[in-house]
C-alpha cells in the first residue's frame, strides 16, 4: 500500500446555474513533502466543511485503482489523479478491505478511517456534468475520508502500514451498503459498536434501528 500522488488545492470561484460558487475540489498533485495538520493537509483548503472537512473528513483518499472504471465509463474526459477532489491517490487501500477505525501510518502521519464520500452538486461541477453523482453513487467507489490521530508529514510514494485494525470489521464499503440497504441490521449493529463511527452516521443508524 501507498500513496501515489498527494493533492491539494485552493479556492476557486466557477459559474453554476448562473450563480458564482466557491469550491475547494479542484485538486493538483504537488511533489515535496506535505504536513498534515489536524484538519487538512498544509495547503489545501476545504470551503464548505459541512460537506468536506473537520474532524472526521481531514483527509480524503481515492483509490488509483478506481480510475481505470472511470476511464472506461468517461472515456472523453481525461482524469489525471486528483480529479475527485482527493488528497491522496492510493494503491492497495479499498474500500472493500479498509475498516471504520482502522489505523494507518502514512509518512510520519497517524491517519483512522471514519466513513465512505457521498459527494455534493461540485462533484458535478468538476465534471460539468449532473449525472455523475448517481453514477458516482452506484459504483459504490466512495474513497475514505480519514480523521488525524497523529500529526506529522508524507508525500508521494510513501508506503501505508495499518498500525490498528478494528474489531468489529465494518468497512467502508458496508457503511455504503447501508446507506443503500437501510434494512441490513447486521451491519447496523456491528457499525454501533465502533468508536470511529462520526455521530451523525450513530444517529442516522440508530434511527434506522428504531
Amino acid at each position: 500500500m501507498k500513496i501515489v500522488s498527494v493533492n491539494i488545492g485552493q479556492p476557486r470561484t466557477v459559474e453554476y446555474n448562473g450563480e458564482m460558487v466557491v469550491t475547494g475540489i479542484y485538486k493538483e498533485p504537488v511533489f515535496k513533502p506535505v504536513k498534515v495538520n489536524e484538519l487538512t493537509l498544509a495547503g489545501d483548503i476545504q470551503v464548505d466543511r459541512r460537506f468536506h472537512g473537520g474532524a472526521n473528513k481531514a483527509v480524503y483518499a481515492y483509490p488509483s485503482e478506481h480510475y481505470e472504471f472511470w476511464r472506461t465509463e468517461l472515456p472523453e474526459m481525461d482524469l489525471p489523479f486528483g480529479t475527485f477532489g482527493e488528497n491522496l491517490t492510493t494503491i492497495g487501500v479499498l474500500e472493500t478491505e479498509i475498516c471504520v477505525g482502522d489505523k494507518i501510518r502514512v509518512g510520519t502521519a497517524e491517519l483512522i478511517a471514519t466513513e465512505p464520500r457521498f459527494p455534493c452538486y461540485k462533484l458535478g461541477i468538476k465534471f460539468g456534468r449532473k449525472d455523475i453523482i448517481r453514477r458516482f453513487q452506484k459504483s459504490r467507489r466512495s474513497g475514505i475520508y480519514f480523521s488525524v490521530f497523529e500529526t506529522g508529514e508524507l508525500q508521494t510514494g510513501d508506503n501505508i502500514e495499518f498500525l490498528e485494525r478494528d474489531e468489529n470489521r465494518v468497512t467502508i464499503e458496508d457503511l455504503v451498503r447501508l446507506n443503500d440497504e437501510k434494512n441490513n441490521i447486521e451491519i447496523a449493529k456491528r457499525a454501533l459498536k465502533v468508536i470511529a463511527l462520526p455521530k451523525d452516521w450513530k444517529r442516522k443508524i440508530s434511527k434506522m434501528l428504531g
